[in-house]
């Protein structure tokens, strides 16, 4: 861990469209800023190379992690400017018949540190008759992922997967500093929980919070909600996005950790507990109990 912890994070906010290649020169251009006015650590949101509802459209450009010319080029950029770059996702073949959404933590000197595959699918109906089925096209990950920066622990987690505290209090106890959550919010439950959820689950965790965002009227016709957002431990926000893409930073101090978890441990405090009826309730909430 570096003696001088303090470091600046930059939160690139987005309007993905539909082909890789443009989205790309849009992600490097914001990058670039964000490296000239001095981030160490720069995320960009969920999905940053191509969002595709049409299912034949999205098979058709989708790359493997291998062959992916997006990778490739972050790749080389965090080795040009010497920044920890975070790929908040990419959409990549995983199967003939899935995909994968692939988070990536790149290092200065262009190697990819760690990976995450995000493990909750957005399949969802809302109020208003839009709906998502996020599985259909997915293969949704198993494993939760934490990796070294030179200035703390960082967890990896991305979008619909805030709604899940359980996550977020495991990279925590496994000594995570910082959480990472790259989105792509709805307009309508972004205006209804993004603040409430990543503050909730910054002071839950006593971690600082990195959630770039996607922003404003796609191509494919969604509408994403924006608002990138650096969160500290005690549940202030540092800095705020509006609905247009951009750039948001703030110094980050990671001592405010400690400070947090001190003033309230309740990481130390958890306890094992048992539900006195463990067969109530639907089947689903058993599988998230581990019983049969």
């Amino acid at each position: 861990m570096s003696e001088n912890r303090t470091f600046t994070a930059a939160m690139v906010q987005m309007r993905t469209g539909l082909m890789p290649g443009p989205s790309l020169e849009q992600a490097t251009k914001l990058i670039r800023q964000a490296a000239a006015n001095g981030a160490d650590y720069v995320q960009t949101p969920e999905v940053s190379n191509m969002m595709q509802l049409n299912r034949k459209a999205l098979f058709e450009h989708l790359q493997s992690e291998e062959d992916d010319t997006s990778l490739r080029a972050y790749r080389a950029l965090a080795a040009e400017l010497k920044i920890h770059l975070h790929v908040g996702s990419l959409a990549l073949r995983f199967s003939p018949e899935k995909a994968v959404n692939r988070s990536f933590l790149i290092g200065p000197e262009g190697n990819v540190l760690a990976s995450y595959d995000k493990i909750h699918m957005f399949d969802i109906e809302l109020p208003d008759g839009e709906s998502y089925r996020e599985s259909a096209n997915y293969q949704p990950g198993e494993t939760a992922v934490i990796s070294d920066l030179p200035w703390g622990r960082v967890g990896l987690t991305i979008c619909y997967d805030v709604r899940f505290p359980a996550l977020y209090r495991a990279l925590a106890e496994s000594g995570a500093y910082f959480i990472t959550v790259p989105s792509a919010f709805t307009r309508k439950t972004g205006e209804a929980h993004w603040h409430v959820l990543l503050r909730a689950r910054a002071i839950e965790t006593g971690c600082f919070i990195f959630a770039a965002a996607q922003a404003g009227l796609h191509e494919n016709k969604r509408e994403t909600y924006g608002h990138s957002l650096i969160i500290d431990p005690w549940g202030e926000i540092l800095a705020e996005g509006d609905v247009e893409p951009g750039i948001i930073m703030a110094k980050i101090d990671p001592a405010k950790v400690e400070t947090a978890r001190r003033a309230i441990p309740s990481l130390q405090h958890g306890r094992r507990f048992g539900v006195s009826d463990p067969k109530a309730g639907p089947d689903h909430l058993h599988l998230v109990r581990g019983s049969a």
